[in-house]
């Protein structure tokens, strides 16, 4: 986790880092995807809050909590870009680590409609129209592209076009916009194979009941670099329409949104955002687009 004592660090070093950061983020300073109106000093001011608790926040994640968003399944160690983030945000809130709290949600649950258990919950959530009329959502903190992986010897590890995949039999976790993907931009016809988690879908792979998965591209990376023998990048799918983003999810009005989207709105503006990037992100290099 990135203390308040290197913030400074960060920030100088920002605009060079954001320009070498292979994956970072194209342009995050336009409108906030999922912003509300900037919430005046006070009402954010430390010990402000209306959290869960008084006194602590809560964040919500998944488990399992998949690298490199997460390291070691322990969202709570700091390392892996999504515990940094949330570290983050808290400190720009004025929770230092001592006072935060994780708390275990699955990806389903904590965008379904209904009061949460979190302050607000970290987990590679896209925002889209439909989620966000269920559940709030900060400023974006990362923009994503999804990404084909499969083994190689697959009918499908030599693909260079989307025709290409048409056959294929595709995998994707339940609810996610990798298993949207797999649906409205491979296989208009016909459904993916739906998984419970990453995990599952990985298994699939392995064992020959799907032919490829849909993941984001970090997770890509991560996934046939470290957990799949011979593990291989088909390639990225092409970007239709308004950039991927991820964004903090929160309870559907809830009162704090306008300060988390803000402390995220301070993170990309002062670079941190660029920096954590860099360092628990891998660069895009090697990951081809499919045509």
């Amino acid at each position: 986790m990135v203390s308040r004592n290197t913030l400074a660090a960060l920030s100088s070093a920002a605009v060079l880092l954001t320009a070498l950061a292979g994956c970072a983020p194209a342009d995050e300073s336009g409108p906030s995807a999922g912003a509300s109106a900037s919430p005046s000093g006070a009402a954010c001011a430390t010990g402000a809050l209306d959290t869960q608790t008084a006194g602590k926040l809560t964040i919500g994640t998944d488990n399992p909590a998949y690298e490199p968003w997460f390291k070691d399944n322990k969202p709570n160690n700091g390392q892996g870009f999504e515990s940094a983030v949330a570290y983050q945000v808290a400190e720009r809130l004025g929770y230092p680590a001592q006072n935060v709290v994780w708390a275990q949600v699955t990806f389903n649950n904590a965008i379904a409609p209904g009061p949460k258990t979190f302050d607000f919950d970290i987990n590679q959530f896209s925002i889209t129209p439909e989620r966000k009329k269920a559940v709030d959502f900060s400023s974006p903190y990362y923009l994503v592209r999804q990404t084909v992986i499969t083994t190689k010897g697959s009918k499908i590890a030599g693909a260079k076009t989307l025709a290409e995949l048409k056959s294929a039999k595709l995998g994707a976790q339940v609810g996610t916009t990798s298993y949207q993907a797999v649906n409205e931009i491979i296989k208009p016809d016909a459904k993916a194979q739906v998984y419970n988690n990453n995990d599952d879908a990985k298994a699939a792979l392995v064992n020959g009941t799907v032919d490829g998965i849909v993941v984001d591209l970090p997770t890509a990376f991560y996934m046939t670099a470290a957990e799949l023998d011979n593990g291989v990048i088909v390639g990225q799918l092409p970007q239709v329409g308004v950039p991927e983003q991820f964004g903090l999810v929160l309870d559907l009005d809830s009162p704090l949104t306008g300060c988390v989207t803000q402390a995220v709105d301070q993170l990309r503006q002062d670079g941190t955002l660029a920096v954590l990037e860099k360092q628990w992100l891998a660069s895009t290099g090697g990951a081809p687009e499919l045509s």
